[in-house]
């Protein structure tokens, strides 16, 4: 064994960095929702890996359909040997050059290979639909990574004004304190509310700051580069989806990848069986070829042959009822899982549809109180300016109304992120069909804009006042 230097472990990392994010649109302005699917859709590194195993399973079909055809082989030959003993008569040249093209066909291997062809096309269509499966995934992760890191990008500059002045407001309950000229409970009582609010928006920051990161890396976006998004305003959703149960559960089941998948399986067995039978009968070989033969002692150097070959391996019979035995263990598996895979669905479809109706409702609440906590402060604010109330509380609503934003953002990702899930739970693709991802980075998301805004993606109203 040979391992690789440390020069060549070097060249070959290097190399890898930059071509990961080679030969790409670069990122200019802020980046949007559809924006963000589209670079995703283009050069998401799992989405190419899928694509590229879909393509390479469509070149293995291509193979399987080439050893259908009969074999066409030539062959050239040298032989020779000592001189002969001059007192014997010989009856060959001491050097012979033999060639010959022969034409053959095996009629049962044709009909086997026509067998596996069809099983790799199903091959082909499975990793399809893993390649969907694969793209849907990572969209929904855009669509939740998209909308925490916008809440970032919304709340992050309140969050820097208000740190210096937390930091004040802390040092003078504590200043008030110490001195008497407060009351040390009450200030006690008002520096732990602060520092309760101040690490509520710290742990909401730590979760949506990490965003940001991960849409870069859903982007294919290098680490820590520095771009921008674009901050829309909140609407709800409406799903344009039938409201019987029964429909949802037979759209999913029709759609889903898992479930496809399975189906493909049950044909690719299905097909042992063909070739079980065809692998029993007698193998029927039919040939014809040229021959050329240097030596000058045979009366014809060249000449046209042809015959037919009958073979059969008989212990095959023998093994006939076991095979059978195993394709039919192998169906009632595949069928048992098909069972599975459909409950599995109808729970997925109907769970996703609870949890969407419960973020709406939480979302609703979310609202509500950032309503409220702006109308509390714009109050405080009126109160501070007339000197009824001190700095310190004005601060403290601040925060609170910062913190109500927070999480008004919080659910509002995680309802689009549910949103999301209802149409992946149905198998619908995240795309539109005519997609093509060579195609640019603005095209696609303009295509992906249109698909989404059919769907319900702008139904309802915005927020008002919050933006």
């Amino acid at each position: 064994m040979e391992p690789l230097s440390e020069d060549q472990n070097l060249a070959f990392a290097s190399e890898r960095l930059i071509r990961a994010t080679a030969n790409q649109e670069p990122v200019t302005g802020s980046i949007s929702l559809y924006e963000a699917m589209a670079r995703a859709l283009k050069y998401n590194l799992d989405t190419k890996v899928e694509i590229m195993e879909a393509a390479l399973k469509v070149r293995e079909l291509d193979l399987a359909n080439y050893s259908a055809l009969p074999k066409l082989v030539a062959n050239s030959g040298y032989a020779g040997r000592t001189d002969p003993d001059s007192s014997t008569p010989s009856t060959r040249d001491p050097d012979i050059f033999t060639d010959d093209l022969t034409f053959s066909w095996n009629i049962l291997d044709f009909g086997l290979s026509y067998v596996r062809a069809k099983q790799t096309a199903d091959e082909a269509l499975i990793q399809e639909e893993m390649k969907r499966k694969i793209v849907n995934r990572v969209i929904e992760d855009v669509r939740t990574a998209y909308w925490r890191a916008v809440s970032y990008e919304r709340l992050v500059g309140r969050m820097r004004a208000l740190e210096g002045r937390v930091a004040g407001a802390l040092r003078d309950t504590r200043r008030l304190a110490s001195s008497g000229e407060s009351s040390p409970l009450v200030a006690l009582t008002y520096e732990r509310e602060l520092i309760q609010v101040q690490r509520e928006i710290e742990l909401l920051e730590g979760e949506l700051k990490v965003s940001k990161s991960q849409l870069a890396a859903l982007m294919n976006v290098t680490p820590g580069s520095n771009y921008t998004l674009a901050v829309p305003k909140r609407r709800t959703t409406k799903l344009g989806l039938p409201g019987k149960s029964g429909d949802l559960f037979q759209i999913a089941v029709t759609n889903r990848p898992e479930m496809r998948e399975v189906a493909y399986r049950m044909r690719i067995n299905e097909k042992e069986v063909d070739a079980a039978l065809l692998d029993l009968l007698p193998s029927f070989n039919l040939y014809a070829g040229v021959n050329y033969d240097s030596n000058k002692f045979i009366s014809s150097n060249d000449w046209v042959s042809w015959g037919a070959k009958v073979s059969w391996n008989l212990m095959k019979l023998a093994t006939m009822p076991a095979v059978m035995k195993k394709v039919e263990a192998q169906q009632a598996a595949l069928d048992a899982r098909s069972l599975s895979v459909a409950m599995a669905i109808m729970t997925q479809v109907h769970i996703s549809r609870v949890r969407y109706a419960h973020l709406q409702k939480s979302y609703g609440t979310a609202a509500a109180l950032s309503n409220v906590s702006h109308r509390i402060l714009t109050q405080v604010r009126a109160e501070t300016a007339a000197q009824r109330t001190s700095e310190q509380v004005l601060i403290r609503e601040e925060m609170n109304a910062l913190l109500a934003d927070a999480k008004l953002d919080m659910a509002y990702a995680d309802l689009q992120n549910a949103y999301a899930n209802v149409y992946a739970s149905l198998g619908l693709n995240p795309f539109p069909t005519n997609l093509s991802t060579d195609e640019s980075v603005a095209v696609i998301a303009e295509k992906l804009k249109g698909m989404w805004i059919e769907r319900g993606a702008k139904a309802g109203t915005e927020v008002a006042g919050l933006q």
